[in-house]
């Protein structure tokens, strides 16, 4: 079987291109919210580029936030560490799954009610923060338990936080991420942890606090006040998401966890505004595009040929995927892809694709 995409427009999304088209992309927005991990830096270094890229966005005066799944930190921890690597940052511009957990619970318990944590400290400290009261053990009867990422994270807090659930205490995970990324590739992230839990009892935590839930978007877009928002991220499952479900644009930067293969797999509520390779994409047009592209355009052509998607002309890369995602979005193809030409073989091996079978 083999066709061509539909010609169909992208509507919406190509008018909101235009920006990226005819000027810069950050200057549609009052507000950018960065995430952290795979954006700014990973773990502890910052990724090439983002000192600069933030650097430009505050010498211009503008907005920016930090959205955080990572409960591993505090809000004034994350900016010190943000701006010991060259990127001053307020605590009131970071928002941390971790404080959003303490904030929820303090708003349902009564003051001073003990909490089973399990993660590391800060989470503990934000609760402190909050009056309440961190526990470790089932014997001292938790109101509620609340889960966040640790790298100490061991078997024996886990299965005081599986006996407080079976007793009733409602299960708060500060989120789901299943990774997190390092230099060394991407490593188990709070949600591996929360699949212990899952598989010992039967069944998910009660609320899920971070991303993709839009709390993090909300309260940042709520602070900047009137204007866009641009969320930036580099997880489809959490950034991306958590974007689409607050209503707000969003780019993908492929600096971090989800990569090229997994856009063209993307279910409607994953897919974002815009896809750069970095954040150089904010400054300047021609490192940045909206996606779906319109098929046809910017020098590709991409068939639907026993089911794969083959990419066939010449031009940027960037114009390459947004070609495939038009297609790969708006068919039941098979998102693998091949090329039909060397200059498609180049442009599918900047993003990976080459090494998807095909």
């Amino acid at each position: 079987m083999s066709g061509h995409a539909g010609d169909t427009d992208t509507g919406a999304g190509m008018e909101q291109a235009r920006a990226g088209a005819d000027g810069r992309l950050v200057d549609g927005y009052a507000l950018v919210v960065f995430d952290l991990d795979g954006v700014i830096y990973l773990i502890d270094r910052p990724i090439p580029g983002a000192v600069e890229a933030v650097g430009r966005l505050r010498a211009e005066g503008r907005a920016v936030a930090y959205a955080t799944n990572n409960a591993s930190r505090r809000s004034s921890e994350v900016a010190d560490l943000l701006t010991g690597m060259g990127v001053p940052a307020e605590p009131t511009e970071v928002l941390t799954s971790a404080a959003a957990t303490a904030e929820l619970l303090r708003d349902r318990l009564p003051a001073g009610a003990p909490v089973l944590v399990v993660g590391a400290e800060a989470l503990r400290a934000e609760l402190r923060a909050v009056g309440l009261r961190p526990v470790s053990t089932v014997d001292e009867e938790p109101a509620a338990v609340a889960q966040g990422y640790g790298p100490q994270v061991g078997w024996s807090e886990l299965a005081e936080a599986s006996l407080a659930v079976r007793a009733g205490a409602p299960w708060y995970a500060t989120n789901t991420d299943r990774t997190l990324p390092s230099p060394r590739g991407p490593l188990p992230g709070n949600g591996s942890l929360v699949a212990v839990l899952r598989t010992a009892l039967g069944r998910d935590p009660d609320v899920v606090v971070g991303k993709p839930e839009p709390a993090l978007f909300a309260t940042a877009a709520r602070r900047a006040g009137t204007g866009r928002t641009l969320v930036v991220g580099d997880r489809l499952d959490t950034d991306i998401e958590g974007a689409c479900r607050a209503g707000l644009d969003s780019l993908l930067v492929l600096t971090g966890v989800s990569d090229a293969a997994e856009l063209l797999a993307a279910p409607e509520s994953r897919r974002p505004t815009y896809v750069s390779f970095d954040l150089a994409g904010l400054f300047d047009a021609a490192a940045v595009v909206a996606v779906p592209g319109r098929p046809g355009a910017g020098g590709w052509s991409v068939t639907v040929t026993d089911g794969e998607l083959v990419l066939d002309g010449a031009g940027r890369p960037l114009d390459a995927l947004a070609a495939l995602c038009a297609v790969a979005w708006s068919t039941a193809a098979d998102p693998r892809v091949r090329a039909a030409s060397p200059a498609a073989a180049e442009a599918l091996a900047a993003f990976g694709l080459d090494r998807v079978d095909g």
